[in-house]
């Protein structure tokens, strides 16, 4: 999706240096699937692996100096969502007093859904999950929600 298949992550003396997708390395890129040998591979880990990888991608990553770092997670809450907090938690502390200003917004969540029935139930809960570890949500995008035919200008749900 961000024309970074086939890119591989390197060793740097502050740790694996993230994937640049441009010239001006602003914009950077961490992921499971640059660790595999083979793209299509699965990755079958259970909870104690996944989660030292995350633990790992925080802080085992030279990501530099960030203006904002996005962490994609599957939908729902897991253990995934719990230990990406908490690999977070020493770097910006979410459930405390934070001071903030327009240069250093306060810790957050984007929760995106899909229009989809079945969608409802997993952000619902997010947004539960969100507001029990205290990280503020930021806003619900919902993606999917129609696409106009380039051709046709007919708009398909």
């Amino acid at each position: 999706m961000l024309g970074a298949q086939g890119r591989a992550v390197h060793q740097c003396d502050r740790g694996w240096a993230p994937v640049f997708l441009d010239r001006e390395q602003s914009i950077s890129l961490m992921s499971v699937g640059f660790l595999l040998e083979k793209p299509d591979e699965a990755v079958v880990w259970r909870g104690p692996k996944k989660n030292a990888l995350i633990k790992q991608f925080v802080s085992d990553v030279a990501w530099g100096e960030l203006d904002y770092l996005v962490v994609d997670t599957p939908p729902g809450t897991s253990d995934e969502h719990m230990a990406a907090i908490e690999a977070l938690r020493p770097y910006q502390p979410l459930g405390a007093l934070v001071v903030t200003t327009p240069q250093v917004p306060p810790p957050g969540a984007l929760v995106v859904t899909t229009p989809q029935a079945v969608s409802v139930g997993d952000v619902r809960r997010e947004l539960t999950f969100c507001r029990k570890t205290g990280l503020r949500v930021m806003g619900v995008v919902e993606n999917m929600s129609g696409f106009t035919c380039p051709h046709c200008a007919e708009c398909t749900s």
